[in-house]
């Protein structure tokens, strides 16, 4: 019998792992230079969380623009960090509760709510971003949001999803504790001739 979903005891460890995998997407994104990229050749512009360059066609350098001039590029960049700080918390919580022998599951519940708060700070950092870019900034040619923004996101789905699980994981305690014992379906070839 395979019956191996979060409600076990063996899987347990899935939670803190994927909460760990939002963890790495984040440090990508908040550390990768490909939030907007130039689309196609001349790639003349590439802009990262925290600051925006651009080069002329021939030119090897790049010329870069902090975006924590602007308000809104402090904005953005506070609220994705502050939510990556919590989603950190939240990741060390989680393995703490989960290495407990008895769960304390209000507290499991906690750590729920607040993945809900780290997907809103991180939401809004990742709007405020793209809305304000394109207005403040000139782009030249075409350009595109690259992979480490799609890393942003991609972290952020991942929290909403362990959020979830964490809020619902409760409702599953005895099965998670092993206080129930699994229940075994049998029947026997005269009750059930279709099996035959």
């Amino acid at each position: 019998m395979v019956a191996c979903s979060l409600a076990c005891w063996r899987c347990r460890w899935l939670l803190p792992l994927l909460l760990g995998l939002a963890i790495i997407m984040g440090i990508i994104a908040l550390a990768g230079r490909g939030w907007l990229e130039s689309e196609s050749a001349p790639y003349v512009h590439q802009a990262s969380l925290w600051e925006s360059c651009t080069r002329g066609e021939q030119d090897l350098n790049w010329n870069c623009e902090s975006l924590m001039d602007y308000g809104w590029g402090r904005a953005a960049a506070a609220t994705y960090l502050v939510g990556f700080v919590i989603l950190v918390i939240c990741f060390a919580l989680a393995v703490i509760a989960f290495s407990i022998e008895i769960l304390r599951f209000n507290f499991v519940r906690g750590i729920g709510g607040l993945l809900f708060v780290v997907a809103a700070f991180q939401i809004i950092g990742l709007v405020i971003y793209p809305v304000k870019f394109t207005e403040d900034i000139p782009l030249t040619g075409a350009n595109m949001f690259s992979w480490a923004y799609g890393f942003g996101w991609a972290s952020t789905v991942v929290v909403i999803g362990c959020a979830f699980f964490f809020c619902c994981l409760p409702n599953w305690e005895d099965e998670v504790l092993g206080n129930i014992k699994p229940t075994y379906y049998y029947s026997s070839p005269d009750r059930a001739p279709y099996l035959n």
